[in-house]
């Protein structure tokens, strides 16, 4: 819930999307590490150069996060995340 509320609050159409009303859902892929940082940031599935750069944007601008636990130890975990963007 609250992964949603931060994508909702920092997600921004670059302007030249919103001109030619380009929208859609980037599938973007990365990694938590041990320590909660991010890392390893791709897009695994684009809608547009300029929204495939602002989905990055907003991955790698995140707070750190909780790190997953294997065996009670932290462990690295990949995560897969769509990041839509919509015209209003």
């Amino acid at each position: 819930a609250e992964l949603m509320k931060y994508l909702q609050k920092n997600t921004r159409s670059p302007k030249v999307c919103k001109e030619q009303r380009v929208q859609g859902r980037v599938i973007v892929q990365f990694v938590v590490n041990k320590d909660g940082s991010i890392s390893e940031e791709c897009v695994v599935r684009s809608v547009d150069s300029q929204l495939d750069a602002e989905a990055i944007r907003i991955i790698r601008s995140m707070p750190n996060w909780t790190p997953g636990k294997q065996r009670g130890e932290p462990v690295r975990v990949r995560f897969t995340l769509p990041v839509t963007f919509r015209l209003n």
